[in-house]
């Protein structure tokens, strides 16, 4: 996991953690992913980007919890 496309939200004030996912995912180009770091589990976030993308993003836990959640979120076609 590179430190260039990976985003720590621990660090980021909870109002701009989801702005700040979001704008990375619509920059990624088809194929690419980020990472995302969490405290929690960010299943919320799952579902927004579900009823956002529906099927043109996967979402893969690398790590869950109980203190570090690491989730790959890739664009699809």
């Amino acid at each position: 996991m590179s430190n260039e496309n990976t985003i720590d939200v621990r660090t980021i004030p909870p109002p701009q953690r989801h702005p700040l996912i979001f704008n990375t995912y619509r920059e990624l180009g088809v194929g690419s992913s980020f990472y995302l770091v969490n405290d929690h589990d960010p299943k919320p976030l799952y579902y927004q980007f579900q009823a956002e993308y529906g099927d043109k993003f996967s979402w893969d836990y690398l790590e869950s919890g109980p203190q570090v959640w690491k989730v790959q979120i890739s664009k699809k076609a």
